[in-house]
């Protein structure tokens, strides 16, 4: 019989009580097996990347505020998927045609306290957006009627931390109107204009 070298790794025991230690090769090769079988995994659960939503107009007209950081945000929004926004006709001249025409009708931010210590001071803060709009088409018909978009968020409030929560409070604000863009956008997607 003849001899079979080893390698300095297989012949290393490992300590008692704790596992072999795996060759490097073989933990890249296992990292890479798990990534792709997580990629296929997903691929075939339909995951995919949210991308610009196809919207059933060309274009949109609407008063949005440019102070607005919702207005910012949908504008940038509609014009990633193709839509071209036609400014509203100033006093004087006739209205350019658009395919939809979106009305804002009220856009609030809102802070009320709803907990408080024993001894007065404020303990917890509920923030809301309120977004109420209404979108007819270029003919006049009504395709949403009033609707009010809301969004609210709990905030734990401590005065020794009021930078902190000021900072907090900024943040749950930018979430809540994000998430009253992509309603918005949902809502318009699904439309079916004249």
């Amino acid at each position: 019989m003849r001899a079979v070298p080893t390698s300095p790794l297989s012949s290393a025991s490992p300590q008692a009580g704790q596992p072999a230690a795996l060759p490097v090769e073989r933990r890249a090769w296992l990292r890479a097996a798990a990534a792709g079988a997580l990629t296929l995994g997903l691929a075939g659960c339909g995951f995919r990347l949210r991308g610009a939503l196809k919207l059933p107009f060309a274009s949109l007209r609407s008063n949005l505020s440019e102070r607005s950081e919702i207005g910012r945000e949908l504008r940038a929004q509609l014009q990633a998927s193709g839509v071209q926004l036609v400014e509203p006709a100033t006093t004087g001249q006739s209205q350019p045609p658009a395919d939809i025409e979106l009305t804002v009708l009220k856009e609030q931010r809102e802070r009320a306290v709803v907990g408080i210590t024993s001894i007065g001071q404020v303990r917890e803060l509920q923030l809301r957006v309120r977004f109420k709009f209404r979108v007819r088409s270029g003919k006049g018909r009504d395709l949403i009627d009033d609707l009010e978009l809301l969004q609210e968020r709990d905030l734990s409030y401590d005065e020794a931390l009021v930078l902190g929560k000021q900072a907090e409070e900024e943040l749950l604000y930018r979430e809540m109107q994000s998430d009253i863009v992509r309603q918005l956008m949902r809502r318009l997607a699904a439309l079916q204009p004249d």
